[in-house]
């Protein structure tokens, strides 16, 4: 595994703007377009007018030591015990890692969604897991899926998603099989 880790957008403790759908989950139509999403659910971190981008919660593709992370990173892997599960966060840049997670959880490099969720990047963080002082809930992805500026907003006017409200249960439950099925179960056509 090659791995780069880094947040590929700035991070802050500001929430997203009051008009964004970051911290809503994206449900997959059952009949999308786009067989790279079918089946998909989706944790939006950002979305704004230059676009959107968000994480795949519900494609765990393996589980790895802490230590073989930090090692992939190019990191210091003493010292890391530990194994955890690691998930495919979608088609764009495959070896960028993010942790989605509590917003229990802050460092300089964490990206505050809302009150309840948040995003890092930084190494700090899968040492902070390892040793049981990170959050207390936590995904981590490698890839994105992103959208240019208007292309959601349109994906979402023909139908090819629904949104969700994003709960801690469905982000972070070790049942990845009936996700979907719970966030399509809660989707609403509008805010």
């Amino acid at each position: 595994m090659v791995a780069v880790w880094l947040l590929p957008l700035a991070a802050s403790s500001a929430p997203a703007p009051a008009n964004s759908l970051a911290g809503w989950l994206l449900v997959a139509a059952p009949d999308i377009d786009d067989a790279r999403f079918s089946g998909a659910v989706i944790f939006l971190v950002h979305q704004d007018q230059d676009g959107a981008l968000g994480i795949v919660i519900n494609r765990p593709i393996g589980e790895r030591s802490y230590a073989e992370i930090l090692d992939a990173i190019g990191e210091d892997a003493k010292g890391a015990p530990g194994k955890t599960r690691i998930f495919a966060g979608g088609p764009l840049e495959q070896d960028v890692g993010l942790v989605l997670h509590g917003a229990d959880y802050h460092d300089k490099e964490t990206l505050k969604i809302d009150g309840n969720f948040a995003v890092t990047s930084d190494a700090r963080i899968l040492r902070s897991l390892a040793a049981g002082t990170g959050p207390k809930r936590s995904l981590i992805a490698f890839g994105y899926a992103g959208w240019k500026p208007g292309q959601l907003e349109d994906e979402l006017g023909t139908n090819e998603w629904y949104l969700a409200p994003a709960d801690t249960a469905l982000l972070f439950d070790a049942d990845r099989d009936s996700v979907w099925q719970r966030a399509f179960d809660r989707k609403t056509l509008r805010l």
